[in-house]
């Protein structure tokens, strides 16, 4: 008997980036960076290696396909609409990263009631994304750039798709 192909999940998008910047450590390790199960950490690998954005047996990601599937796959797998007005930690062009490069009329945010903004919200591709401003500065960056690519217009998103290739290191 066959087992159905494992499709991706919004988390395995963070853990790729997490792993694209510190692929060392354990599925506990990885787990705990982004308030997740170890065993949940471990599911998202596997299906990324199938996904072939992570290199076979390993925590090695292939940077060209991540990229690639960012900057052409992610807005269409994981779309993302802003909804109704709260109180949350800014993202996509609203975030620190991108407010230097962008100027909007509206504010993105993912829902947080401990939040430093309020604006449209939209759903976040990790689940407790909203604590990474303060638990992992970085990997917000990272997550608040592809929720540009997932919201933004062209030009939105070929500013975060250039600065996640500088981020990640990767040429061309």
């Amino acid at each position: 008997m066959s087992r159905k192909p494992k499709a991706l999940k919004p988390q395995d998008i963070a853990v790729a980036l997490r792993l694209a910047v510190d692929p060392q450590g354990t599925y506990l390790h990885l787990g705990a960076d982004l308030s997740m199960s170890a065993s949940t950490a471990h599911e998202s690998v596997i299906r990324l290696q199938l996904a072939g954005l992570l290199r076979p047996e390993s925590h090695n990601v292939n940077r060209h396909a991540l990229l690639e599937f960012l900057e052409h796959g992610l807005r269409y797998m994981f779309p993302a609409k802003p909804e109704s007005k709260v109180r949350g930690v800014p993202t996509a062009y609203s975030a620190p990263v991108l407010t230097n490069e962008i100027v909007a009329d509206d504010v993105i945010v993912w829902a947080d009631p401990q939040g430093s903004m309020t604006g449209r919200w939209i759903a976040p591709l990790l689940e407790r994304a909203a604590e990474l401003p303060t638990k992992c500065p970085w990997l917000y960056e990272l997550l608040a750039l592809a929720d540009a690519i997932r919201i933004g217009r062209v030009r939105e998103r070929t500013i975060a798709v250039e600065m996640i290739k500088e981020r990640l290191a990767v040429s061309g």
